[in-house]
């Protein structure tokens, strides 16, 4: 998968993860967790762009760190959803494993740049 592509999946995935936001109650637990999954399922989009446009092998390195992290805190908050049965497992698990996914794939581009 290049870098095009991996654009195009990240920033589907914002967009699903927004739609998911919007569907949660307009509870305190709800507006907090939508705020929180909105805040990293985007971040992962916009950082890997940033990340394809780094200067150096040390900034590409710090960058897909910050995508890593943020494609695991996407993964957490879609977990804590179904745990809380806030939405349909099933409008869930998908996403979820895409979260898992993509943090795969760009734990495995920065052992690569590290040389591991």
């Amino acid at each position: 998968m290049d870098s095009t592509e991996l654009k195009v999946r990240t920033k589907r995935f914002a967009h699903e993860c927004v739609k998911i936001a919007s569907e949660l109650a307009n509870t305190q637990l709800g507006r907090h967790i939508s705020g929180q999954l909105n805040r990293c399922s985007t971040s992962v989009a916009a950082n890997y762009r940033a990340t394809c446009h780094a200067q150096s092998k040390a900034a590409f390195i710090a960058k897909i760190s910050i995508v890593v992290e943020e494609c695991d805190e996407s993964e957490f908050w879609l977990e804590f959803i179904m745990d809380e049965n806030l939405l349909s497992r099933e409008r869930i698990q998908n996403h979820f494993k895409e979260a898992h996914e993509l943090a795969s794939i760009f734990v495995k581009s920065r052992r690569t740049a590290q040389g591991r």
